[in-house]
């Protein structure tokens, strides 16, 4: 069985499970909206190293339907889970985060527990996502950088763009969401007066890197599916997602040595899938930016036409045997 922690909203987790579907593969669907309200988890353990973990999802008429062994989720894809949905009865804030935090024990330690395979394991995804490690473990595989500074201090973040100039500093957030978007922008001098905001919350600043084409690198096991994005042809080149629907895409052959260090990064971050961002300079270097565990390839898949679907859902089946 192949079990996806996400929602029906997600487009990618509907349209794999289409491709799954069609095969016959046998698969459910963890919406941590449904918990604890509606699905029930229950984790037994008996004497002389006997343990079974059991889970009842919701049917449409939000009743659960019986439990099912976990130990059958030979394969578990996280992919962008929710939030716990706790019982509008517990009013307290204090006894809502408690029980938030019951329900987020009770999984983290199931997941430790299971021997299954993961597209990515949660640790792996918390980890493997963090820019700050992302980007020394690039630098020790020889990959080219930007110049970048993570910082809450206005002083060190003005020496910083002061050395480089305000119109090749670009700045952005760790985290954006589709409700509070955040996108990369490249500081305008009337900006520099807003630095002192700097010391609520550490920033991202970095060395605007030219582009002569972005590169949305889709990594699934040992496919890899390179494709350029014309960013500079677009309305907004400095983030080539603030004007997708326009933007060019076509497929990229990467050079066998970039190939390589993707490789050697995916495997020292332990994912087995990843959506990488790079640059082409005019000037051909590659450039690395970061590497999202859970990032989209539907609208690279749609305009080259690359099987990026077809290939993620094959994974899945063929390590659910």
């Amino acid at each position: 069985m192949i079990l996806i922690v996400s929602s029906e909203q997600d487009l990618h987790t509907t349209t794999v499970m289409e491709h799954l579907a069609h095969f016959n593969a046998k698969v459910r669907l963890l919406d941590f909206t449904d918990y604890p309200q509606r699905a029930q988890l229950a984790l037994h353990y008996h004497s002389h190293f006997d343990s079974n973990y059991t889970l009842a999802l919701p049917t449409a008429s939000q009743v659960a339907t019986f439990p099912f062994p976990l130990a059958e989720c030979r394969v578990i894809w996280w992919r962008r889970p929710q939030s716990y949905e706790i019982h509008p009865e517990i009013s307290d804030p204090s006894h809502r985060a408690f029980a938030f935090t019951e329900c987020s024990e009770a999984f983290e330690g199931l997941w430790l527990a299971l021997d299954s395979f993961w597209v990515n394991h949660p640790i792996r995804t918390q980890e493997g996502g963090r820019k700050a490690y992302q980007l020394k473990l690039a630098q020790r595989l020889g990959m080219d950088i930007p110049q970048t500074l993570i910082t809450n201090s206005p002083q060190q973040a003005r020496e910083f763009v002061d050395a480089l100039g305000a119109d090749r500093t670009i700045y952005k957030a760790f985290s954006a969401t589709a409700s509070h978007w955040r996108e990369t922008r490249l500081l305008k001098a009337e900006e520099m007066a807003l630095l002192d905001n700097v010391r609520f919350a550490p920033v991202i600043f970095q060395e605007y890197i030219p582009a002569e084409v972005d590169l949305r690198i889709t990594v699934i096991g040992d496919e890899i599916f390179p494709a350029a994005i014309y960013s500079q042809e677009s309305a907004y080149p400095v983030d080539f997602r603030m004007d997708m629907g326009m933007t060019r895409v076509e497929p990229y052959t990467l050079p066998g040595i970039v190939t390589a260090q993707l490789r050697q990064l995916m495997k020292r971050l332990g994912l087995v899938y990843g959506a990488i961002d790079m640059r082409l300079t005019p000037d051909g270097r590659f450039v690395f930016l970061e590497v999202n565990p859970a990032g989209q390839w539907l609208f690279i898949e749609q305009r080259t036409g690359q099987p990026i679907t077809e290939t993620f859902a094959q994974m899945l089946m063929e390590r659910d045997q």
